[in-house]
C-alpha cells in the first residue's frame, strides 16, 4: 500500500511522543501491506473497525490514539484521514470528518 498524508503522522508524534514508535509501526506494516478488501484488512489487524468499504479506524498504542484512514484498495492507496487521543475522536463523527491539510 503507499501511504498518503504522512506527514500528518508525523505532526502528532511531534506532540505526542507516546504515539511515535506506535505509528512508525503502523506505517511500516500498511507500506509492506497488500490488502485487497476491508476482509483481508481484518484478518491482520482484528481490532479495527470497518465503517465503510474505504473507511478504516485502527486504534493504535493500546486505543490511546485512534487513527481514522479511507482505503482505496483497488489503487493500493491508505490516505490518513485523521489522528487523535481516543477522547478526541470520542467528540469527532468518524464517518463523516475529512482530511484537513495541516502545513
Amino acid at each position: 500500500m503507499r501511504v498518503v498524508a504522512v506527514k500528518t503522522l508525523k505532526n502528532f508524534w511531534e506532540k505526542e511522543s507516546l504515539a511515535e514508535q506506535a505509528l512508525k509501526s503502523w506505517y511500516e506494516e500498511a507500506e509492506k501491506a497488500t490488502w485487497k478488501s476491508p476482509q483481508e484488512l481484518k484478518q491482520q489487524y482484528v481490532n479495527a473497525s470497518i465503517l465503510s468499504n474505504k473507511r478504516v479506524i485502527f486504534n493504535i498504542h493500546g486505543n490511546k490514539y485512534r487513527l481514522i484512514v479511507d482505503i482505496e484498495y483497488r489503487l493500493q492507496i491508505v490516505f490518513i484521514v485523521w489522528i487523535g487521543t481516543h477522547d478526541e475522536y470520542d467528540k469527532i463523527d468518524a464517518k463523516n470528518i475529512n482530511y484537513v491539510k495541516i502545513n
